[in-house]
């Protein structure tokens, strides 16, 4: 599993949709990035600032934001708590 530093999280990406709400397919090329996650870890903090999101937490982050890894076959996005927009 992977351990964040200081005041990076560990997100597990929510699936892209599939299908539009009538019902309609929609193709991989066509599907856009998840902008919603479950953070899977999170580090300690930094000593001025507490983390706010703590593991289960259902998140948004921004479109861009963070970098991409792969682990054990599992898409993840590793980045600063700050660039987390809200927790649902």
């Amino acid at each position: 599993m992977i351990k964040p530093l200081a005041d990076r999280v560990v997100i597990e990406p929510k699936e892209a949709e599939t299908r539009t709400a009538s019902g309609l397919y929609i193709p991989d090329n066509a599907k856009e990035k998840p902008q919603q996650g479950k953070v899977v870890a999170a580090g300690p903090g930094k000593k001025d600032e507490p983390m706010e999101v703590k593991t289960g937490d259902n998140v948004l982050y921004g479109k861009y934001a963070g970098t991409e890894v792969t682990v054990d076959g599992k898409d993840y996005v590793i980045l600063k708590q700050s660039d987390i927009l809200a927790i649902l």
